[in-house]
């Protein structure tokens, strides 16, 4: 059994719906579980922006779901501080899974809380969380201003009421956020990766990756997405204090991944946001994988790199058999002086590299 199934695609549904097929999540799960299906509905911006999640991502484990017999589905979710959840809802297309399949919609604002105390650490959590019997994860893969990294185990914040999220910005959120993880499982988690923002949780700064990705552990799956934006582990406070609480593995080179379609990774698409394509100035692209591409912008970012002219990096397929002297990121640049090899390298990797090549 793999601990993480990574599909690329740009058909949304049907990338999921293979992920799916090829995790271990039908074997987790008994005919009449009753499952609630987390997503991140941050505020009312479209998933283009690369703050929400997609609904296609959605309705894709709802079908998956019913398809080896589960039927007791519910969605819920509480948007940000002063955010209505139904017209984030609405307005990421969340009103047509409730009218295609019938599932509830839960607004977690309109329920009742319940504290917690985990250690030393109380909390108050919405009681539909705490009940649920089997919780699907299904967070946007972006970037946090503070935390660096917002995924899975940040994505459960909705699952505590607006007054609780201000307070775990009081308490620098990395130890609360770990400690509500402690307090609520997750049993699966589905990440959207279509188009993450590189910057800021509310979007507005999109980079296509066109993947999606599955695994039971959200610490291993958070772990390996802090990589995929140029981040080791031991930078993000709430993964090292998950693995001290032992809430999950970190990711490293033993954990058990299959790709799938990794031979048909879409071609990056032009950028769509002021600071991706000052980003973007500084490389010299042709026909690249999205994936790779986004691997070279987030490391850029993360690293504050800034030049041009001879100095661009080189990405893409369009450079396979060519060399010379230059920077070049991913096997098909791998005829320059100074390369990075991998199909795709991930972020971390590329800006570890980065700091020494230019």
């Amino acid at each position: 059994m793999y601990d993480m199934v990574i599909n690329y695609g740009t058909d949304i549904f049907r990338v999921t719906y293979e992920a799916l097929e090829n995790s271990s999540l039908a074997s987790f799960l008994k005919k009449d579980a009753e499952v609630m299906i987390k997503p991140n509905m941050v505020m009312a911006k479209p998933p283009s922006s690369g703050a929400t999640t997609h609904a296609e991502v959605v309705a894709a484990i709802i079908e998956f779901l019913r398809n080896i017999g589960v039927t007791k589905i519910k969605i819920a979710e509480s948007a940000s501080v002063g955010e209505n959840t139904k017209a984030v809802y609405r307005i990421c297309g969340f009103d047509n899974l409730f009218s295609k399949y019938g599932v509830e919609l839960v607004d977690l604002k309109q329920t009742k809380t319940k504290t917690v105390k985990t250690g030393d650490l109380a909390m108050e959590i919405y009681e539909e969380a705490l009940n649920a019997e089997f919780i699907i994860n299904v967070p946007v893969l972006k970037a946090h201003c503070q935390t660096n990294l917002t995924c899975n185990m940040k994505n459960l914040k909705g699952l505590i009421p607006d007054s609780e999220k201000r307070r775990f910005h009081s308490l620098g959120l990395h130890k609360p956020i770990a400690v509500l993880n402690k307090a609520v499982k997750t049993s699966f988690c589905v990440v959207d990766g279509i188009c993450g923002d590189i910057n800021f949780e509310e979007g507005g700064n999109p980079i296509e990756r066109n993947m999606i990705i599955a695994a039971a552990d959200p610490v291993l799956a958070d772990s390996y997405c802090a990589s995929l934006l140029g981040y080791e582990a031991k930078e993000i406070g709430y993964l090292k204090l998950a693995d001290e609480m032992a809430l999950g593995k970190l990711f490293d080179n033993s954990a058990k991944i299959l790709e799938l379609n990794a031979d048909k990774k879409p071609q990056v698409k032009p950028a769509n946001s002021a600071i991706v394509k000052k980003l973007s100035a500084m490389t010299d692209e042709k026909d690249a994988c999205s994936v790779c591409y986004s691997a070279l912008i987030c490391a850029l970012h993360k690293e504050g790199l800034t030049f041009s002219g001879d100095k661009k990096i080189k990405i893409g397929q369009g450079f396979r058999g060519k060399g010379g002297e230059g920077i070049g990121v991913g096997n098909c640049t791998k005829g320059f002086s100074k390369n990075l090899k991998g199909c795709p390298p991930k972020a971390n990797e590329v800006a570890k590299f980065l700091r020494n090549a230019v």
